[in-house]
Parts: structure tokens; sequence; C-alpha cells
């Protein structure tokens, strides 16, 4: 069977870039007409996608979107990708989706996966690794080829491009306001993303939290848990003082279990222990007690995400605009874990 040639290797053929070779075959002003030609017509004779060869002429977009995401167990990152999928369909784009699963090595192998393919844009959320190497060569090399990249929820400050955030220390701030506004006096925290820049942000609207309400910020209550670590150890030591009467989880896996074991511990929840979280999940809703939760309206970002994307594939005046930031607010969701104000 013959071996299926990309774009790579077309660019590796004539020793140009990646981006030269995808113009070309966009039949793009920028390119020679004779280079144009050796390279359609190469790529016409190695059976190169043919039929995504002579609609790229014809229409000069491919309306493909790559999209990785770092965890597809994630409920939040399910909701983005269907906000992003619904957006990319209603405007005629398909979808190559891909998971890094918190590993920079294969975000960085995955990234160079879609590159050697004919796509118009990417959309990505950095992989814990990334965000903890703070290196990003390998975006910026694809951003230098020519392809636009929006960034969701987990972002770079360092790398231009377009991006949508969630205001994490607005709705950390709001989660313990109401927990200290339903009478929770003494209020831990409980991070296993510490390594991830949503994770520092939610810590620091919780301390903002405390000192609006003149409340001491104490160390010791803000539970940073590391993959190696036991969860349920790390929970006790902290309840082992018997002050603690509220918990603020930072993501939704960290809450269910946090339940689990006050339930286990003889608390009554929310009487004795209140607990509020991160990351809106449907599991929340259906436990008993259910837990309140900070809406990140994942779909809302993902909408936004592709809409922002497309908005610079499809119009070339975009491309000399400034790159934008989109915040999108949270919204506390309140259940039967917390007490009615």
């Amino acid at each position: 069977m013959p071996k299926r040639i990309t774009l790579k290797h077309i660019a590796n053929t004539f020793g140009v870039s990646i981006a030269t070779v995808s113009k070309a075959l966009s039949d793009s002003y920028e390119i020679s007409a004779t280079t144009k030609e050796k390279i359609v017509a190469y790529a016409r004779a190695n059976n190169y996608k043919s039929k995504s060869v002579d609609l790229s002429v014809l229409h000069k977009k491919t309306k493909t979107i790559g999209v990785i995401i770092p965890n597809i167990m994630n409920s939040f990152f399910a909701k983005v990708f269907v906000g992003i999928e619904a957006k990319a369909t209603q405007h005629g784009y398909h979808i190559i989706s891909c998971i890094s699963n918190e590993s920079f090595e294969k975000e960085v192998k995955t990234l160079e996966l879609l590159k050697s393919d004919t796509l118009d844009g990417i959309i990505i959320s950095l992989a814990e690794e990334t965000q903890v190497k703070e290196q990003y060569t390998h975006l910026q090399n694809a951003s230098n080829e020519g392809i636009p990249i929006v960034m969701f929820d987990r972002i770079s400050d360092t790398f231009n491009c377009d991006k949508v955030i969630v205001d994490d220390l607005e709705g950390a701030f709001s989660a313990t306001s109401h927990l200290i506004k339903t009478g929770c006096k003494h209020i831990a925290l409980i991070s296993v993303i510490d390594n991830l820049s949503v994770g520092k942000l939610r810590v620091e609207g919780y301390k903002k939290a405390l000192n609006a309400f003149g409340m001491p910020v104490q160390e010791k209550r803000i539970v940073r848990i590391a993959k190696h670590e036991d969860f349920d150890t790390a929970l006790k030591i902290i309840l082992a003082d018997k002050s603690i009467d509220g918990l603020l989880c930072l993501e939704e896996t960290s809450a269910v279990n946090a339940l689990r074991l006050v339930k286990q511990m003889q608390y009554t929840v929310p009487d004795d222990m209140a607990i509020a979280c991160f990351t809106n999940g449907r599991l929340l809703q259906h436990l008993t007690p259910s837990i309140s939760a900070i809406s990140q309206h994942g779909k809302h970002i993902g909408e936004s995400a592709a809409s922002m994307l497309i908005e610079r594939i499809e119009n070339d005046e975009q491309n000399h605009k400034p790159f934008q930031t989109k915040i999108v607010k949270t919204s506390l969701i309140e259940r039967d874990s917390t007490k009615k104000l």
C-alpha cells in the first residue's frame, strides 16, 4: 500500500515551508505561479488528498479545525468541545479532535501531526506539563507558519494569540463569599490543580474573599494535593482541625471525594460541613446531598473560541487586528451542600 504523503513531505521535497505548500495548494497570490504549479502538480501526481486540493484551489479553505484538549474525562472540557463542534458545524467546518492527556510531549507531537495535514486553525487548552515547563515553542512555530491559534481556559500569558478564559478568581471569590454568608467561619481550600494557571487564580479568589470579610488567611488551610499523594489522608489531616466547617474544592472530582469522606466521618452536610466546588458537571446534582458549584459555562466558551478562530480564518482583515482575550463570567449554582441564605 503506497504511503500517504503529507504537507510536510511535500515541503521537504521542494525545500520550502509547510506554510508555503499550504498557500500554493490554496492558490495564494503570495506564491509564484511557477512554484505553485510544481507543488500542485506533485500533490496531484502523488494522490495527495486530491479532492481537498481541488477544493482548496476553488474555495481557498479546507474548512477543518484542529482541537487539542488536555483531559476528556473532565466534564468541563466535554462541554467546551460540544460548543466548539456546534459552532463549527454551523459554519460548515469539520473538527479533528485530539487529547494531550496532560502531557507536554504528547501535546507537541499532536500539534505536529495536525500541522502535517491541511487545516485552517487550532483551538487548544494547554496540558498541565506544558504549563509547568512553560515551553511554548511548538505553538510559536505553528503561528509562524501562518496557522491561527485560539487558546481557552488554560493559557499562556507570554504567547500571543486570541484567548477565551474564565474569570476563575472572581468565581472562587463568589463561592467563598457564599460559604461565609451562609455561616461558615473556618473554610479550607482543596486543590489538586495547583500546577495550573486556573488553580492559582482560584486560590487568589479564595484569599480575596477571606480578606473582604475580615477573616485571616491561614496557609495551613490551603491543602495542595499532588498526584502521587493520597487524597483521603491529606483531607483527614486538615479535618483533624475540628473547627473546619466549610470546604472549597477547586474541581469536581475532589468535591465528590470530599463529600464521600466527610459523610464517612459522620459530618452532616451542610450543617456541620458545607461544600462548594468548581466545574458544574451533571454528577454533582445527582449526589446526596447535591453539591453547590461554580458553573464555567463550558459550552459558551467553546462557541466563543470557535467563533474567534473562524473569524480569523475567513476575514483576511482580522489577521492584521490585535489579538483579543474574552473573559467569561462564572455563575454559582446553589444546591443542598451549602446552607441557604
